[in-house]
């Protein structure tokens, strides 16, 4: 089948498609880093600390996480501007980026939302990642454009949540500015029994950035993480297809919900696992 003739079934479905034209030669810039939550029984100092320990330089900030081990305080919209300028200057000394922050529901009051994003802003991030109700995306999208912070629709499991499939996904997405997408959750994807790479393809330019998991097993709702490359959940896969849509993520990151307590050499081996795929693909990775 032609891609003229892909391209034309592709707008009916509402699903996005990229030409394959990427030249072979050109190099893709990849980021890669742990989300926060990976390290939830820890501070959100501590998550920076143990990313760096990790070898890498970047990470995505989860809503509600203690600050710190002397600020008792849940990160969110209420923070005073004295603990944001610290949380920044801790990302500073560590040399780490905070490239975006899980936030479940963004609401559509406008005043509300301005909140929300005005928080964002002065963390300096990229994305929200969020699950928020449909009917709250035309304001969010405003707010979107108005900071320069992108919304990534995130999806957990089905059954859970109302982005579970990428086709809900793209319907809230569709006749929307490139302010819109998806945060693709490959581990929620494989345990609904959808595979990750044709998640991915469906997704296309609507992918922003990724929550990445590889699990012991396919279709099972309690699957948990193995360091990328030795599971179920085709991290390889997901990488080729990623570059063969010519996408640069805002993070490809390790959501890594195993083994909690002590979870960075795992949290590392994925990180090796990525950089040696990357280089495979001839991507380079952001430090």
């Amino acid at each position: 089948m032609r891609y003229s003739t892909l391209l034309i079934a592709a707008a009916l479905c509402g699903i996005v498609l990229l030409p394959p034209n990427r030249a072979a030669a050109e190099s893709l810039t990849w980021t890669v880093g742990p989300c926060a939550y990976s390290f939830r029984l820890f501070t959100f100092f501590e998550a920076v600390d143990k990313t760096k320990e990790a070898g890498m330089a970047h990470i995505e900030a989860f809503e509600g996480q203690k600050v710190s081990p002397q600020i008792d305080r849940p990160l969110n919209r209420e923070l005073p501007d004295d603990v944001i300028e610290k949380i920044r200057e801790k990302l500073d000394d560590a040399g780490v980026t905070l490239t975006s922050i899980y936030i479940h529901d963004i609401p559509g009051d406008p005043k509300a939302c301005e909140a929300v994003f005005a928080f964002a802003k002065k963390l300096g991030v990229k994305a929200i990642v969020s699950e928020p109700n449909p009917k709250a995306i035309d304001v969010i999208e405003e707010h979107c454009k108005k900071h320069r912070i992108a919304l990534a629709l995130h999806n957990h499991p089905k059954g859970t949540s109302r982005y579970w499939h990428p086709e809900d996904v793209l319907k809230a997405c569709e006749g929307r500015s490139e302010w819109v997408g998806a945060c693709g959750d490959s581990g929620h994807w494989t345990r609904s029994g959808l595979d990750p790479v044709e998640c991915v393809r469906m997704l296309g330019k609507r992918l922003l950035t990724m929550h990445v998991k590889d699990l012991n097993a396919f279709g099972d709702p309690k699957a948990h993480d193995l360091p990328w490359g030795t599971g179920k959940g085709n991290v390889a896969g997901i990488l080729a297809e990623v570059d063969r849509l010519g996408l640069e993520p805002i993070l490809f990151g390790i959501e890594y919900e195993y083994n909690w307590e002590n979870s960075v050499p795992e949290i590392r081996a994925c990180g090796e696992f990525f950089r040696k795929k990357a280089k495979e693909l001839g991507n380079d990775v952001r430090r």
